[in-house]
């Protein structure tokens, strides 16, 4: 498991709890997709940052995201993680969203560092 990579998913985790939505741009790459919700993207990281930003407030501004089990498959500059993404939030109960995830994500690195050029918490549940 690349563990750089497992470090940077918590610190993205940490900074969507801390609502440090400038500092999480740092994570993506410039042309990224966020998978908002089944059917909706924001593409690029203003769009991303906007996105959040609502994700937030949908949730009271107490979103907290953690990760459970966790897989990666690296090739080259590319790695997808297959991870159990775990919400909480104040109002996790009347959420339509599932708050327990099956989450892929791809990392690229760029410049020698590792960034998120696909965030997608929802997984495979896209295609339901």
């Amino acid at each position: 498991m690349n563990h750089e990579i497992k470090e940077l998913i918590a610190a993205a985790d940490k900074a969507i709890k801390e609502e440090r939505f400038d500092d999480l741009m740092e994570f993506y790459t410039d042309d990224a997709v966020l998978v908002v919700k089944p059917g909706l993207e924001a593409k690029g990281k203003q769009a991303i940052k906007e996105a959040f930003i609502k994700i937030a407030a949908y949730f009271n501004n107490s979103v907290v995201p953690t990760q459970g089990k966790m897989m990666m498959i690296e090739t080259g500059d590319t790695v997808l993680v297959l991870s159990q993404t775990l919400l909480d939030a104040d109002n996790s109960d009347s959420s339509e969203f599932s708050m327990d995830r099956r989450a892929t994500y791809v990392y690229r690195k760029v410049n020698g560092k590792w960034l998120c050029a696909i965030d997608n918490s929802y997984g495979t549940t896209v295609l339901d």
